[in-house]
């Protein structure tokens, strides 16, 4: 070996040596240590998969946090996210295939479920007391003491809705028909242009609109689903050609969702930021007092409390319950015209799924001691 040919070799060596250290490095996060989970897929290995949602609410935060914290890619799916103002519009497209696998009201996916067979697959979160009639703060009392002076009146709300069906039981509450008031088909975005310019004093709307109303327009609670009786979960939902043909991705899909959740518990400081980050994404300017009540009134359900909520082993489920009775409300209002029985499209198999699986349930539950 001549002089000149060692040295280029050695050089060569060198320069591998120092790259192999170079990837190395950069490999490992600041710090130097490496945190255990699935490696990411690399890009040719990624499956497309298209979820749904509607942006600036707090049940779709887990699909944000994912993206933001490369989650999606972990679990080797390619997230595209399509987005709706409310749940008639998203079944629709659902129905022509437009998305596989998202978050919706309840309302909606009972109305899916009676139309075309969209499967529900677990729960995003409790809006009980989120969904509520709202007055202005002057009429409040009045109208707690005497609701009977509701009758004759507009209610604005998004019919077909979550807040349809909290609305329609508070008004059974007062012992009022549906009938004894106008009911006004509105988008909650108009909802809220309308009673800050004051053409509207009794409404119909959702969190993080009820924040808005509260702060911007001095509107206060008059009755929540809660205050009704009236349990409203969001629900996860599969398109259910999908769901018979890809029961692998749809399991990765509520690893990665349930993921979201427990990470955001688990760090409630960077959730809550992020939250208002997700929030102004979607066109709503939330306070920090607004995103401290998403937190405080909406319970969210790690693996376990899924799996035991979805539970038939001694008759119909939790689930089941609740959503037959809002299928019985939209029976009742002519929605549809018969209310599904809830065995026909509450499917646990998908969350069960995640759970006997080690990988995703570790995958899923790594920050939740719960489970």
């Amino acid at each position: 070996m001549t002089p000149r040919t060692s040295k280029k070799k050695i050089a060569a060596a060198v320069a591998v040596t120092l790259s192999a250290a170079l990837t190395a490095a950069l490999a490992l996060p600041a710090g130097g240590s490496w945190r255990p989970g699935p490696a990411p897929a690399r890009a040719e290995e990624l499956t497309k998969i298209n979820i749904s949602y509607q942006p600036s609410l707090y049940w779709a935060l887990p699909f944000y946090i994912a993206a933001q914290k490369g989650w999606w890619k972990e679990a080797g799916l390619d997230a595209s996210f399509v987005t709706f103002p409310a749940g008639a519009p998203q079944v629709a497209a659902a129905q022509a295939g437009s998305w596989d696998v998202g978050g919706t009201g309840s309302v909606p996916a009972v109305l899916g479920a009676a139309r075309f067979g969209l499967v529900t697959v677990g729960i995003t979160n409790d809006e009980s007391k989120t969904n509520a009639v709202m007055t202005r703060a002057d009429k409040v009392a009045a109208l707690q003491k005497d609701p009977s002076a509701l009758k004759g009146q507009k209610l604005l709300l998004t019919t077909n809705s979550t807040v349809d069906f909290a609305a329609r039981n508070c008004l059974a509450k007062w012992g009022l028909k549906s009938s004894d008031m106008q009911f006004v088909n509105l988008g909650q975005a108009q909802i809220i242009s309308a009673m800050m310019a004051s053409n509207g004093d009794v409404v119909g709307v959702w969190a993080p609109y009820t924040y808005t109303l509260e702060e911007k327009a001095g509107a206060k609670v008059l009755c929540s689903g809660a205050d009704a009786g009236a349990i409203v979960p969001g629900a996860l939902v599969v398109r259910p050609a999908f769901a018979k043909e890809h029961p692998d991705l749809v399991a990765k899909v509520l690893a990665v969702y349930l993921r979201g959740w427990s990470w955001a518990k688990a760090h409630p400081k960077e959730a809550h930021d992020m939250t208002k980050r997700f929030y102004a994404d979607g066109g709503v300017e939330a306070s920090d007092h607004a995103i401290d009540q998403e937190f405080a009134l909406r319970p969210t359900f790690g693996l376990g409390e899924q799996v035991r909520l979805m539970d038939r082993a001694k008759g119909p489920s939790e689930l089941d319950g609740w959503l037959g009775r809002i299928g019985g409300f939209m029976a009742e209002v002519g929605t549809i015209p018969a209310a599904p029985d809830a065995k026909s499209y509450v499917d646990d198999s998908f969350m069960k799924k995640v759970a006997a699986d080690p990988k995703l349930k570790a995958f899923a539950t790594e920050f939740d001691k719960t489970n």
